[in-house]
């Protein structure tokens, strides 16, 4: 027997590329928690779907499109939390970045509560542009 997870089924509807899909299931008091020391100016807390919609927004015109997510693997831990490992890159002006994130998302009555996301800012590929 295959039964998924109801909150793996949450987030197959999270598509960072299209983040207004998300609206049904993010919390009006989510709390989205950001740190990466290569992106300094993106650090903070974003609140509610208002807050998720920014960060996306945000995230996207400063690489000018070319922020993407990879899914490498998602669990589930209790009827709480999931956490998903993926690789993610991006073009900023003057440097090409890829690094491994975790993310742990808590999850909560069918929508997203509050998110951490967690670069290997230690292992992270970057690679300086010539400008």
């Amino acid at each position: 027997m295959n039964h998924e997870h109801p909150n793996i089924s949450i987030l197959e509807k999270f598509n960072p590329a299209d983040i207004a899909s998300a609206a049904e299931i993010v919390a009006d008091d989510a709390i989205f928690h950001y740190y990466n020391p290569e992106l300094p100016d993106m650090e903070g807390d974003y609140i509610g779907f208002e807050g998720f919609q920014a960060f996306f927004n945000k995230i996207s015109e400063l690489t000018q499109g070319t922020f993407q997510v990879h899914p490498q693997s998602i669990s589930t831990w209790g009827d709480e939390f999931v956490v998903t490992y993926t690789k993610n890159t991006m073009v900023l002006p003057d440097k090409e970045i890829e690094t491994d994130v975790v993310v742990v998302w808590r999850i909560l009555d069918g929508k997203i509560r509050e998110v951490w996301d967690i670069p290997g800012v230690h292992t992270a590929k970057v690679k300086t542009l010539n400008t």
